[in-house]
């Protein structure tokens, strides 16, 4: 109970970043669960005759150079952006934390190969790195997913295999050996629960910037394709009307900066809430 009473404490006094961005995140997921039912066109719809519609009553957030209605188009764009986003975070975060604590765990020879490894992509931005993948993979949403993949996982490799390194050579380790259990035991019992709580922080956090990278590769082309209502895909159908159709770009723009802003919210305020220091500070109120 007291525990459940300092996490109470913690999240009321001490992190309002982390309740605003539970709720930014919380209404962009039901937006995402419910986008059919929100929808009040068809979002691939084209109609000439409506087209550079101005926002009004009928078109809250105006139509585009084809008529499709924008609003329906970034509720539909929240579920291909999104998805994708979560996809590529999850996929980056299995693959680096596996690797990273088979590297830390065994070291030696494997262990400096895959952190070379590591050291040339972080050598690149990751947003260049990407680009050139997709450029070799073709466009296509899956081809996003692999190559955003391809260069994110380092980041978890990195912090897992500082983990592992920290505690195979822990005594309760030391002692899980000698009662006889097995590699594959000790990264799953021992060492894997050590590191979730940083590479949950880290998935949060990460969120935020691969929303900014697909929509900067689909902008260029590269990730999802039109008549896909995908936000990178809005912005670049629009960048040709800006003068006297601005709304094309706007409304897609602040769905992208507000799902980015309420993912780094969220994983700033548990980052704070798992920090000790500021758990011991709670605790001793």
């Amino acid at each position: 109970m007291r525990q459940i009473r300092n996490f109470f404490n913690m999240l009321n006094r001490k992190n309002v970043i982390l309740i605003l961005g539970i709720l930014i995140t919380g209404c962009m997921l039901l937006i995402v669960i419910f986008a059919p039912h929100l929808e009040m066109y068809d979002p691939t719809k084209m109609s000439l005759e409506d087209k550079f519609i101005p926002p009004c009553r009928e078109h809250w957030f105006g139509t585009d150079h084809m008529g499709r209605d924008i609003l329906s188009r970034v509720i539909e764009g929240s579920r291909v952006s999104l998805t994708t986003a979560v996809a590529v975070v999850l996929v980056s975060a299995a693959l680096g934390t596996g690797i990273g604590l088979v590297s830390g765990f065994f070291g030696g020879f494997m262990d400096m190969i895959l952190m070379r490894l590591v050291d040339v992509l972080l050598a690149f931005p990751t947003i260049v790195f990407a680009l050139a993948i997709s450029t070799l993979l073709g466009t296509g949403q899956g081809n996003l997913i692999i190559a955003i993949c391809c260069v994110q996982w380092v980041r978890y490799a990195r912090i897992a295999r500082g983990e592992a390194i920290l505690l195979k050579n822990a005594e309760y380790i030391e002692a899980a050996k000698a009662i006889g259990c097995s590699n594959l035991q000790l990264l799953a019992k021992y060492f894997f629960p050590n590191v979730i709580s940083k590479i949950l922080i880290m998935v949060s956090l990460d969120i935020g910037s691969i929303i900014l990278y697909c929509a900067s590769l689909s902008f260029l082309g590269l990730g999802a394709q039109p008549p896909s209502p995908d936000w990178g895909v809005m912005i670049s159908d629009g960048k040709n009307y800006m003068q006297y159709a601005p709304w094309m770009t706007l409304f897609p723009g602040l769905a992208i900066a507000v799902s980015a802003l309420g993912f780094n919210m969220m994983g700033d305020g548990i980052r704070d809430l798992l920090d000790p220091r500021m758990r011991e500070a709670v605790q001793s109120e």
